[in-house]
């Protein structure tokens, strides 16, 4: 079962969902909207020849960061990783993050596969933002990225996702100072 607005507002108000920060505009009839952060990964293309994930080998990466309201153009077949502002996350329910349909329609993927957050992980999510479409799309920090539904569970998770995964936030630990996913670093 999907919350609805009332559900949603009332969860946040009683500290069940943190949304942070929260503005009530942003509030569907069952959804929040976020927004694009100031954090972008993109891959070195020049200095990476192949991927290879069975050798664990992966690309060279650099972090970008966009001031609010300046410009990130994601050009066509370009996949990078990007941030949320909010940070959120649940104990009490199961957060999904999806894309906005206007994004869709001009070929913007907010995300491959990691579209589900695990009760117990609170989190600036990171999204896979993947340009499908044959002309460059601008992307700016701030901009309503995505959308988050939340789901009641049937009952409470036998071991919360803090305890089995990588904990808090995920951003800084992966990310920051080094090379995304290069294993020799």
């Amino acid at each position: 079962m999907f919350l609805s607005d009332l559900d949603i507002l009332a969860a946040v108000k009683n500290e069940e969902i943190t949304l942070e920060p929260f503005d009530k505009k942003r509030l569907q009839p069952a959804s929040y909207d976020i927004l694009l952060g100031n954090k972008f990964v993109v891959n070195d293309e020049h200095e990476t020849h192949y991927i290879d994930p069975a050798r664990q080998r992966f690309a060279k990466t650099r972090e970008i960061e966009v001031a609010d309201g300046a410009e990130f153009v994601l050009h066509p077949g370009v996949s990078v990783l990007a941030i949320s502002k909010e940070f959120f996350g649940s104990n009490h329910y199961l957060v999904q993050v999806g894309g906005k349909s206007s994004l869709a329609r001009v070929g913007l993927m907010i995300h491959n596969t990691a579209g589900l957050i695990n009760p117990g992980h609170f989190l600036h999510i990171t999204f896979e933002l993947c340009n499908l479409n044959n002309v460059p799309i601008v992307l700016r920090p701030g901009m309503e990225i995505a959308q988050l539904t939340f789901s009641k569970l049937s009952s409470p998770p036998s071991t919360a996702y803090d305890n089995v995964a990588r904990g808090k936030d995920n951003w800084e630990s992966n990310f920051k100072g080094r090379d995304l996913l290069d294993t020799n670093s």
